[in-house]
């Protein structure tokens, strides 16, 4: 395959940021998109030029990691795929591929496709979490949980904090990846005795970050590498406002 690349590039030599264009002149279609790149930056190398910055880990769609816009889709065009499990055997020959980093102001770009996410790790941070006692773990089964209830917080569980859904928001929107962390620990019996305090310092650290509002249109869960529901959204409204309601009856 012949492929045109247009890749963002920022830092060292491209202070401001800049598209630089690179001809791919035979590229095997069951590449992965990142093995792809990692070919560009072979060939980069050996004419002793900078190499483009990426961010990768597991290559298993399970890390998130791997954060880039592929031809203005976050992760790239395949529904349900992360950018490393986006083979090239779903592009055309002689197609242009347009690459560039997350956009959002919570999200501030680093280096090429590189951007800083650690408003997520600050988000977790105020209140993602179940603060337990030590020592010896419980019997699996020491707490009953409904299994209507074990599947919702099981389907939560499983966004990759990639930040796919605030790079598909017109308005940089944190609000499924907040809502999908609030209600998994929400539907289960050990996320009940911080419940309150957590909806409202998660909410109020993404205000914090910087993060816009949530623009209702469900970009967010289009693009979703794990397809995370918008039905969390609303479980995180409903989680926020009962706990200030709450906090008021009990001032």
């Amino acid at each position: 395959m012949k492929l045109r690349l247009k890749i963002w590039r920022e830092g060292g030599e491209f202070p401001k940021g800049q598209f630089q264009t690179y001809q791919m002149d035979d590229v095997n279609p069951d590449m992965s998109f990142l093995e792809m790149l990692d070919v560009l930056n072979e060939r980069l190398v050996a004419e002793k030029k900078r190499p483009i910055a990426f961010e990768h880990d597991c290559r298993e769609g399970i890390c998130g990691t791997c954060s880039m816009v592929i031809n203005g889709y976050p992760h790239g065009p395949m529904q349900g795929t992360t950018a490393c499990q986006l083979h090239m055997r779903h592009f055309k020959d002689g197609e242009t591929i347009t690459i560039e980093p997350f956009r959002a102001k919570a999200f501030p770009v680093l280096r090429d496709l590189v951007v800083d996410r650690s408003s997520f790790d600050r988000i977790i941070e105020s209140g993602g979490y179940v603060a337990v006692n030590t020592g010896q773990a419980q019997d699996a089964n020491a707490i009953p949980v409904r299994k209507e209830a074990a599947d919702e917080a099981f389907n939560a569980a499983t966004c990759i904090g990639c930040g796919a859904c605030v790079a598909a928001c017109p308005n940089a929107s944190a609000m499924l990846f907040v809502s999908a962390k609030v209600s998994h620990l929400a539907m289960l019996p050990q996320g009940k005795p911080e419940a309150k305090r957590r909806a409202q310092a998660m909410v109020a650290q993404m205000d914090k970050e910087g993060f816009g509002n949530c623009s209702n249109i469900t970009a967010c869960e289009a693009e979703c590498p794990k397809e995370i529901s918008v039905e969390n959204i609303a479980r995180m409204n409903r989680e926020y406002f009962s706990s200030v309601l709450g906090s008021e009856t009990n001032a």
